[in-house]
């Protein structure tokens, strides 16, 4: 494959520094100076007006001068030369630009002269890091493009940070415990390159095995979500968020007052597969811990220690973090009473007691690892008389070269117990001065597992196990309100639009007088229900404009008075349509719960669930997840509530229809999806028991929207369901086009190493014989805002096999792709090259793309005859005479 486009800026082979200087004190001396105390293996140039020699080394006026190429330019220089600058790195064919001077945002002219260099940098292709960062560094090539003049380590992690100043005290924090960076990277402004570019590289160099970000704030939740994800699936990646409570919800109904911003910025992490910290300590040690490959299934933890004291201290930590202490199984046990002093603690923590030699602790700890109701082990060591800490820690190392669980080290102590620690850090496991700590560790690493389950799920817009939704007629009732200047639906609005999408809801039929309230009463049969009818009222309960369990005509006229009359008295100016008269539903066994929509100002809606009824807001017992939802994120929702553990059978109740509140769940989501004018929404009560559910009373609050593509609104791309196509071949072979699923990794690998040598050279460019995992999950879990891949499927005796896949990339521009297209060698021939390339030029004129372009082997003939075939221009390749280009027009 050919090398990243931002390789210039993250491994240039030239760079010139213009601006450097020998003034002590200036940006460009500390800048230039870095770059010469780093190490860094290129050619350094210095461009200086004034000097002829810098540093030593001779420099020229203009970097139009220099005789060589120029991959990445240094700018040190005051903002008001940067036009100048800007024009001599375009003409000069500089493929990178780094902005290291501070730029006052605020000040209109500085602003001017930024916007037209950045202009004329985007004219030229070239990319630019900043203004108002600290720089650029890359220790594992010697690379400090920065004024951060102390020592920072080479290392496995790549920082990103929003802030220079936080930055600087992660590096100055890093540097005393000795950690060190593949990447240091402060993003400034962004006024050009952005967080999900940075990442993208990232993800693809082979220096950086974890990724640590600091974000302040977000301005395009899409792309941050959409380059996340995509980091997420190949590299361990971990976030520390400041300024968590800035932006507040304000919408009107109980769902908004419930969510704050910090939970959806949390819950957004989470469904893009990351795992986020509060603290630089936890930040650091987090993504140690991940980058060396500890894995944990579940948050189930068993402690062995010969010290009961730590043991039951560390056992608080683990209920304190959310984490659970295992339990352990019959076998375990009957193992551990045979093999232990009879006054071991019978249960978890193992306190194996204080004299417990090395082959006790190994034999304890064994047994917690191999039993099955165990996803990771905390060993503790209290150095007692007779105990041995260096043997038992050469049998803790041994052992965890036989497991796949992780284990957690913990000798107390400090200079006795020295030389474990050195002995453990050589081997790369991970140990903790306090049992507290390795608990904290344990249950991130728990979390990262949970998070990374939520990034496979791909549901669709549309969850096609019930009746489609109307999503006519729910569009018809939302244009009306808005046309009248309306924004707060009525409750029978509402409710009808929840009917369009198949949501159970109790009949509402509106009165105007008391005789219609009594007719619609005697219709529906006593007893019944009314409520006020108005768009300005939000919560009927506090102007007493809710009556229930109504039993006769004579109360229904005297109600309607009584809810008129109070609500008038509570809100004179209010717009009243009149009572809603509905049935009074009587569910024994039911359970009360609430869905809802908010609107958060970043991510766009978001989904809340949890216990209904009037005391909503006083238990503040909701979950929320980002749309768009399928059953597994559903039920995941609804576990992680406290009402969850009444929806079994509890007492004399029976289990509610669990299946029926994740479907509900789902069709919310499918509102969410094809409503983008839907803001708010209160579902409360739902009335759930065994024998189904009933929406009893609900609120949606709409704005209008306008978004150049479906289903730009929401932070995450559904799966593109309504690419799925069945067709028929030629040759009369039924088959299924759609878009790769994360499932289809075994799939996709399999078809791969079923191509002929020749069509894997063709379609890689190498001789490799299978894919590797990380390229595997960057070919099946797809963010379709950028990218699609599409397979063609036939069934054979039950299972899938692709026949083929077509494929592109959006490239930075949002404007072209890149495409790849490789078809299985004995279903070539048949037509399905073509079949495919002209369904993925459809899906990328959906999203707006309009060059489609490819690099294609030379000697690849019957690949250049479809390309020519199907509309592509064929051309050399600028580079390479063993390459050519294929462009197309979509």
């Amino acid at each position: 494959m050919k090398p990243h486009y931002l390789t210039p800026l993250f491994a240039p082979r030239t760079v010139a520094v213009i601006g450097a200087s020998d003034t002590p004190g200036s940006v460009g001396q500390a800048v230039f100076a870095n770059l010469l105390a780093g190490g860094y293996q290129g050619k350094l140039y210095p461009v200086n007006l004034n000097h002829r020699v810098v540093g030593g080394i001779a420099a020229v006026p203009n970097v139009k001068m220099l005789e060589v190429d120029i991959d990445l330019a240094v700018v040190t220089t005051a903002i008001r030369s940067l036009p100048g600058v800007m024009k001599d790195c375009a003409k000069k064919g500089v493929k990178a630009v780094l902005l290291t001077r501070e730029f006052a945002d605020t000040d209109e002219l500085e602003s001017e002269v930024m916007n037209e260099s950045l202009a004329i940098a985007k004219r030229a292709g070239v990319r630019v890091l900043g203004p108002n960062m600290l720089g650029l560094m890359r220790p594992v090539i010697g690379l400090n493009a920065s004024n951060y003049s102390a020592k920072v380590r080479p290392g496995n992690l790549a920082l990103v940070a929003h802030s220079s100043a936080l930055c600087t005290a992660m590096l100055d924090w890093a540097e005393a415990k000795g950690i060190g960076f593949s990447s240091v990277i402060s993003m400034g402004e962004s006024s050009d390159l952005d967080f999900g570019e940075i990442l993208d590289y990232l993800v693809a160099d082979g220096y950086t095995q974890g990724i640590l970000l600091h974000v302040h704030s977000i301005h395009d939740a899409r792309r941050f979500m959409s380059s996340l994800r995509a980091a997420a699936r190949g590299k361990p990646v971990v976030v520390i968020k400041s300024g968590r409570y800035l932006d507040q919800h304000t919408g009107l109904t109980h769902s908004s007052h419930m969510v704050a911003s910090g939970d959806v910025f949390d819950s957004a992490l989470a469904r893009a597969g990351v795992l986020r910290v509060n603290t630089i300590a936890q930040l650091f040690t987090a993504a140690r811990v991940l980058a060396a490959k500890y894995r944990v299934l579940g948050t189930r933890l068993a402690i062995v220690t010969n010290g009961i004291g730590p043991g039951v201290l560390a056992a608080d930590s683990v209920m304190s973090y959310g984490a659970e202490l295992a339990q352990l199984s019959p076998d375990t046990m009957q193992l551990l009473n045979e093999e232990l002093p009879r006054n071991w603690s019978r249960a978890n923590p193992v306190d194996i007691i204080g004299d417990a030699s090395p082959v006790r602790f190994r034999m304890a700890v064994k047994a917690c690892l191999d039993d099955p109701n165990v996803d990771g082990v905390l060993v503790i060591f209290t150095p007692q008389a007779g105990t041995d800490h260096h043997t038992t820690a050469e049998l803790m190392v041994g052992l965890q070269k036989e497991t796949t669980k992780p284990m957690f080290m913990s000798w107390l102590g400090d200079s006795k117990v020295a030389s474990s620690r050195e002995l453990f850090s050589r081997a790369r496991m991970a140990h903790f001065r306090t049992p507290e700590f390795a608990v904290e560790v344990f249950r991130s690493l728990a979390s990262f597992h949970y998070n990374q389950q939520l990034l496979m799920q791909t549901p669709g817009p549309l969850q096609g196990e019930h009746t489609a939704p109307d999503v006519a007629r729910a569009q018809i009732i939302i244009d009306a309100a808005l046309t009248q200047g309306r924004e707060v639906l009525s409750e029978r609005e509402s409710k009808e639009i929840l009917a369009a999408f198949d949501i159970p809801v109790n009949e509402t039929r509106l009165a105007t007088t008391a005789e219609e309230a009594v007719a619609h009463a005697e219709t529906l049969g006593y007893p019944v229900v009314l409520k006020i009818d108005s768009p300005d009222v939000i919560y009927k309960s506090d102007v007493g404009g809710v009556e229930l369990n109504i039993t006769s005509s004579a109360s229904v006229r005297e109600t309607f008075a009584n809810i008129l009359t109070r609500t008038r008295q509570a809100m004179p100016d209010a717009l009243v349509h009149g009572v809603s008269v509905q049935s009074m539903v009587r569910r024994r066994h039911a359970r009360e719960l609430m869905m809802g929509v908010v609107h958060d100002n970043t991510f766009g809606p978001v989904i809340t669930f949890g216990t209904g009824g009037i005391a909503t807001e006083i238990q503040h017992d909701r979950t929320i997840a980002l749309p768009p939802l399928n059953s597994y994120l559903a039920e995941k929702m609804i576990t992680r509530t406290r009402i969850s553990k009444t929806l079994g059978e509890f007492k004399n109740m029976p289990a509610v229809d669990l299946e029926l509140v994740k479907q509900l769940l789902g069709r919310v989501s499918e509102m969410v999806c094809e409503l983008p004018d839907l803001l708010e929404m209160d579902i409360n009560p739902l009335l759930v028991d065994d024998r189904g559910g009933v929406v009893l009373d609900a609120r949606i609050i709409v704005r209008k929207t306008r978004h150049s593509r479906r289903y730009r609104h929401m932070a995450i791309m559904p799966y593109p369901s309504d690419m799925v196509e069945q067709m028929v071949l030629n040759d009369g072979t039924e088959v299924t086009i759609r878009p790769m699923r994360p499932e289809d990794a075994d799939m996709q690998q399999e078809f791969v190493r079923n191509l002929s040598e020749e069509s894997r050279y063709n379609r890689y460019m190498s001789s490799i014989k299978q894919l590797s995992q990380s390229v595997l999950v960057r070919f099946t879990q797809l963010d379709f805002d950028r990218e699609m891949a599409l397979v063609m499927t036939r069934m054979v005796d039950g299972h899938e096999e692709q026949l083929g896949v077509a494929r592109y990339f959006t490239d930075p521009d949002n404007e072209s792709c890149e495409f790849a297209l490789v078809v299985a060698d004995n279903w070539q021939g048949r037509g399905i090259g073509p079949i495919m390339m002209h369904r993925l030029f459809d899906a990328a004129k959906k999203q707006g793309l309009t060059i489609m372009r490819g690099e294609v082997l030379a000697n690849n003939k019957g690949m250049l005859k479809l390309m020519g075939k199907i509309g592509f221009t064929v051309s050399p390749h600028p580079e390479d005479r063993q390459l050519t280009w294929v462009t197309r027009p979509l």
